[in-house]
Order: C-alpha cells, then sequence, then structure tokens
C-alpha cells in the first residue's frame, strides 16, 4: 500500500514543473470554422445564423420566410392549425424552436403541390369534398392528412377520425375532412400521388 504523497513532494513537483523550460508547441492546424446552422423548407436550403433562439419555428416560417400556409392558432400545440412535416413527421410548428432544426428538413402546405402547380391528392381531395368552410384550419388538416395516408393510420373512417384529432375544425366539416382523406388515400394507393 502506498503511503499517501506528503505536502512537501507535491510542492517540490510543482516547483521543477514551473522551473522547466517551456517546451515548443507544435503549430496546430486552424480548425475549419463551423458551417452555419441550415434548414431546408420545400426544398430550398436557408440559414438560420444569427438567429433569435426563442424563436419557434412558426413565426421562423410565416415571418422570415413569408410561408403563411400553417396558421397561429392557440399557440400551445392544441389545435394543430400550424401542422407541417418534420423530415416526413408531422409536428406543431408553434411547439418547436428553428434553432435547434440544423440540417432538418420542413415541408409545409405551399411545399406540397408539384413544381408544375398539380395539386397533391389530399389537396385535390379536400377541394372536391368541400371538407373546409372558414378555411383557417384547412393548411394544416391538409398537412397531417398527407401523414396521416402515409402513416398508414387512413384505413377506416374511424382510424382517420383518430389520427387527425390532433387538428381541430372549428366549422365543424370533420365528415367532409375524413371523405377527403378516404378519397385521396386510394388516390395515392393508385399512385396518384
Amino acid at each position: 500500500m502506498d503511503p499517501a504523497p506528503l505536502r512537501r513532494d507535491l510542492v517540490r513537483a510543482a516547483s521543477l514543473a514551473a522551473l522547466a523550460p517551456a517546451l515548443p508547441v507544435a503549430a496546430q492546424p486552424a480548425a475549419a470554422p463551423a458551417a452555419a446552422p441550415t434548414l431546408r423548407v420545400n426544398g430550398a436550403v436557408h440559414d438560420l445564423a444569427g438567429l433569435d433562439p426563442r424563436t419557434t419555428l412558426l413565426d421562423w416560417l410565416r415571418e422570415r420566410l413569408d410561408l403563411t400556409g400553417a396558421k397561429k392558432g392557440c399557440n400551445e400545440g392544441a389545435c394543430g392549425a400550424c401542422t407541417v412535416l418534420l423530415d416526413g413527421r408531422r409536428v406543431n410548428a408553434c411547439l418547436v424552436l428553428a434553432a435547434t432544426l440544423d440540417g432538418r428538413s420542413v415541408t409545409t402546405v405551399e411545399g406540397l403541390a408539384r413544381a408544375d402547380g398539380t395539386l397533391h391528392p389530399v389537396q385535390q381531395a379536400f377541394i372536391d369534398h368541400d371538407a373546409f368552410q372558414c378555411g383557417y384550419c384547412t393548411p394544416g388538416q391538409v398537412v397531417s392528412a398527407v401523414a396521416c395516408i402515409t402513416e398508414g393510420h387512413a384505413g377506416s373512417e374511424a382510424e382517420i377520425r383518430e389520427w387527425m384529432s390532433g387538428n381541430l375544425c372549428r366549422c365543424a366539416a370533420y365528415p367532409q375532412i375524413t371523405a377527403a382523406v378516404q378519397d385521396a388515400a386510394a388516390r395515392m394507393a393508385r399512385g396518384e400521388a
């Protein structure tokens, strides 16, 4: 068993270290500058540098990118009016801080249509089934419906209602929304997406 080092041994070691000549330090390669944080929105890459870390994804989309499809309803994640796809999964944009999304991908309702202007099957089904009234919740409903179908939760009316329950429609267009989701799921199954 080694005895505990004495104080004088510690002082001697520290003194010797202080008296030792400075050794040359090998030149270190300069670190590469950190890449600016970015976020891909509807296929386009956007710089997040200088973003206030308290800014929500919803506010950033609406105020910085002028993508106003996602609506600010409750601003606490209860209504679904701000639903967007984050890496293909639906999220309430009012609950996500934009600064945390470096390297991620967001799709808003504006990014669902094809480049030639052809509407996504869900967008077309919402029109065909008159699945909106005032229209305020419609963008969030459409984005959530896309996710509902791609997640495989559009097998029955009951399943659609369950998996779309995070999106509120204050005008109560739920029967039309359910019919639109069923129709869009069939269109997508036929390859119309």
